[in-house]
C-alpha cells in the first residue's frame, strides 16, 4: 500500500507537476490544502481497471503506467505519465471509474488530491477546463499512437520509443527493468525483447546487467526508435499552451498525400 508522507518535508516542491503548476493563484491556493504527498514503490498497483478513484495523482518523479487488460488477464501498456500530468483527470471531470490498470513503472514523489476540490475547479474555472482538457486530449494522443506503434512497428523500435520516454523522466539513472517486465509492457515476447536487447547493446544504444538499463547513446536512441516517441513528445511539450490555430480550423496534418486526393 502507498505511504502517506510528511507533508512540511515535501510540499515545497509540489510545482515540479507541470499540470499543478499551471494552474492560476486562485486555483492554487484552493486545492494546495487538500494535496498529499504519497509514496509508492516499483510495480505497485495505484488502481485496478474498474477501481472507484477517490484520488488523482500528479507524479513528480515518478511514471505511472496505465495498462489496458484483457478477459484473459494479460495486460499491455497503453500510456504512460510522468511529472507533465496527472492520473484521475478524468474522474474530476466526468467519471469516477478507472477504465485502465494504473501500476508504477519508476518510483519516486508523487502527490494525489481528493477528487471534490479538482471537480469544483474543473466547474468554476474556464483555465482549469481548458488545461485539463488539453492535458486528456494529449493523454488521447499517447494512447492512439501507441496503439498504432504496437501494430507496426518492430520490437526493436517500440522499445527504443519506450527507454527514450522512460530516460526523459530518470535522467541519467540506469532503469531497473528486466526483460520479462518489457514483455509484459510492450506486449511482446520474452524472447523477441531479449534479442532486441542483445541488438541494442551490441549497437553501443544502451548497457544492461542484472535487471538495470543504462542508456549510452542518446541520439543513436533517438535514431534508432520509430516516429513515435517524437510526435508523442511534440504534443506534450505544447499541451499547456495549445497554439491558436488549434481552433481556428487550422487542417494541415503530417500525412504525406498524393496530389489531388481528398483527405
Amino acid at each position: 500500500m502507498a505511504g502517506s508522507l510528511d507533508n512540511e518535508q515535501t510540499l515545497p516542491s509540489v510545482w515540479t507537476n507541470q499540470l499543478l503548476g499551471a494552474l492560476e493563484p486562485d486555483s492554487r491556493k484552493r486545492i494546495d490544502p487538500h494535496l498529499e504527498p504519497v509514496e509508492f514503490k516499483l510495480g505497485e498497483m495505484v488502481c485496478d481497471a474498474g477501481g472507484y478513484l477517490k484520488h488523482a495523482y500528479f507524479p513528480q518523479g515518478s511514471v505511472l503506467s496505465l495498462l489496458t487488460v484483457l478477459e484473459n488477464g494479460s495486460a499491455i501498456e497503453t500510456a504512460n505519465i510522468g511529472r507533465e500530468g496527472a492520473f484521475g483527470l478524468f474522474a474530476a471531470m466526468y467519471s469516477r471509474v478507472s477504465f485502465n490498470r494504473c501500476i508504477v513503472q519508476l518510483d519516486g514523489h508523487t502527490v494525489r488530491c481528493p477528487i471534490q476540490p479538482l471537480q469544483y475547479e474543473f466547474k468554476n474555472s474556464e483555465h482549469v477546463r481548458d488545461l485539463f482538457v488539453s492535458y486528456s486530449e494529449t493523454l488521447l494522443s499517447q494512447i492512439q499512437q501507441t496503439v498504432a506503434c504496437n501494430a507496426m512497428h518492430t520490437t526493436e523500435e517500440r522499445m527504443c520509443r519506450w527507454l527514450l520516454m522512460m530516460h526523459d523522466r530518470a535522467g541519467n539513472e540506469a532503469l531497473p527493468y528486466t526483460h520479462e517486465f518489457l514483455s509484459h509492457i510492450l506486449g511482446a515476447n520474452r524472447k523477441s525483447v531479449t534479442l532486441a536487447a542483445q541488438s541494442m547493446q551490441n549497437a553501443g544504444l544502451i548497457s544492461y546487467r542484472r535487471g538495470r538499463m543504462q542508456v549510452l547513446d542518446r541520439a543513436a536512441l533517438e535514431e534508432a526508435s520509430c516516429e513515435c516517441y517524437a510526435i508523442v513528445k511534440e504534443r506534450f511539450d505544447a499541451f499547456l499552451n495549445p497554439p491558436s490555430t488549434a481552433v481556428q480550423g487550422h487542417n494541415r496534418g503530417r500525412s504525406k498525400s498524393k496530389p489531388g486526393r481528398m483527405g
